[in-house]
């Protein structure tokens, strides 16, 4: 794996040393509660024929005791959650079969139809012999469902007929150990939402004057901890230190921007930097920091952009993009097991860009989203499904301006071709050399259906939309 650990102190006191430019701009949010998310973890048990005969209407789902092995939960009351999953021991095991799921929504009480959960989840992950991988915390894992706030659940787990949990021999029709749900309450952060389209200013923070470069760190920003003023810093000077966003520039502002952060940056890019989008930062999405794990990994550059669907379905709304942004986040650390989130960045249906990993948004932050290819690339999750869904145009014209800025900070062409080492997967033998295009597909990095065929043929329009903006 080429990456290196950040350190937090040295980051964090680099912040300190750049306080009274940071703290010149109106960017800072008030102290306020923030309630913290949680997850209920839930063993699944064994479903026998007669527990399966009284709950008719799940389709697939024989009652017959000569079929695979089913587990699951009866319907139960839980404390209340907004998004779900399943886990298992063995991170290599997959889940072949089928899962499904129904909730009770607080607003209404009712109950939803079955909705079936993807198992599929495998390739978004660390490289195979990334540290991040052989920690021991990481498991198997289904793809997370939101469903919105709920306090009552069922699930049905079903293996294939004739399938093996593992690469070791196993009987058919078995399914991996260790199974639990994963019910996942995002918890509440800073009381408006950083998403302007939704009624709720994204400059929710009380100006400071401007005549204010000095500044008391401990009396201005109070609330921020170690690990989000370490997540924050590493942002410096493209926001200020507590910033909920990283506005906008034109193409000219952002590359004085790069050059001004990076004075070493690369002749041959500087020409090609597009214009920067607006970013919510960390912070402006509510993400709880002390659930990661400190410091940062890098790899050595940015070559190229894989584009991702999350398969977290639809139905959500933009103003609640923070929430699902949180719930994913303590998916993939708390019940996955990783290190921290494993997009570089996330799109929502209304084309708001939010800061994924934690390590700064213009720098080559290791992700863990394309098993076999996190190295030297970066890694865009567009919130939702779509398979047979088509994004909206806001969500795909949002990744070509992000492709625009990031790569070209890194003086790739989006519509070119770049050559990436294997690290392992279902696809490409380990150490060999893919020639990939610089904006690619999930798939074609490995043998999977992200980021969905409705969104995958979104790629092509996608590099040149990009290449535009960077002014080829």
């Amino acid at each position: 794996m080429r990456g290196f650990l950040a350190s937090s102190i040295g980051v964090v006191t680099a912040a300190a040393l750049a306080l009274p430019l940071a703290l010149s701009t109106p960017a800072l949010a008030e102290a306020v509660p923030v309630v913290p998310g949680s997850t209920q973890s839930l063993p699944l048990v064994p479903l026998g024929p007669s527990t399966a005969a009284r709950i008719p209407g799940v389709p697939g789902m024989s009652a017959s005791p000569d079929l695979p092995e089913t587990r699951g939960l009866a319907p139960r009351d839980v404390t209340t959650f907004s998004l779900v999953g399943v886990v298992w021991d063995d991170a290599a095991a997959e889940l072949s079969g089928r899962v499904q799921v129904r909730t009770r929504s607080v607003a209404t009480g009712a109950w939803s139809g079955w909705q079936d959960v993807d198992t599929h989840n495998g390739a978004h992950a660390a490289d195979p012999d990334a540290v991040e991988r052989g920690t021991g915390r990481v498991r198997g894992a289904t793809a997370p469902l939101w469903v919105g706030p709920s306090d009552g659940v069922e699930i049905r787990v079903q293996a294939e007929h004739g399938s093996a949990p593992t690469r070791a021999a196993a009987r058919p029709g078995r399914l991996p150990s260790g199974l639990r749900i994963e019910l996942v309450d995002p918890g509440s952060a800073l009381p408006s939402s950083p998403d302007g389209k939704n009624g709720a200013s994204p400059a929710s923070s009380p100006a400071l004057p401007p005549d204010d470069d000095k500044g008391d760190v401990a009396a201005t920003l109070p609330e921020l901890s170690m690990g989000a003023a370490e997540s924050s810093a590493v942002n410096v000077p493209h926001a200020p230190l507590g910033a909920l966003e990283i506005s906008a520039l034109n193409k000219a502002d952002s590359t004085a921007d790069a050059i001004a952060a990076d004075g070493e940056l690369a002749a041959a890019a500087r020409p090609y930097i597009g214009p920067r989008p607006r970013i919510v930062t960390r912070r402006g999405w509510g993400a709880d920091e002390s659930l990661r794990e400190p410091g940062f990994v890098y790899t050595s550059t940015v070559k190229a952009a894989f584009v991702h669907h999350t398969a977290s379905g639809n139905n959500y709304a933009c103003k609640d993009a923070p929430a699902v942004l949180r719930s994913l986040y303590r998916y993939h650390v708390v019940s996955s097991g990783w290190r921290d989130f494993g997009y570089n960045f996330a799109v929502d249906k209304c084309g708001t860009v939010y800061e994924g990993r934690a390590g700064g948004v213009a720098k080559p932050v290791l992700g863990a989203h394309t098993m076999g290819f996190n190295a030297d690339s970066m890694g865009v999750a567009v919130i939702g499904t779509y398979s047979s869904t088509a994004p909206p145009k806001a969500a795909v014209d949002a990744v070509a301006r992000l492709t625009a800025w990031k790569l070209g900070l890194f003086g790739a062409d989006p519509r070119a071709k770049t050559t990436l080492r294997s690290g392992g997967g279902n696809r490409y033998q380990k150490g060999s050399n893919v020639k990939l295009n610089v904006i690619s597909g999930h798939r074609d990095g490995f043998a999977t259906e992200c980021p969905g065929r409705l969104l995958y043929n979104q790629l092509p329009p996608t590099r040149t939309a990009s290449a535009k903006l960077q002014g080829r």
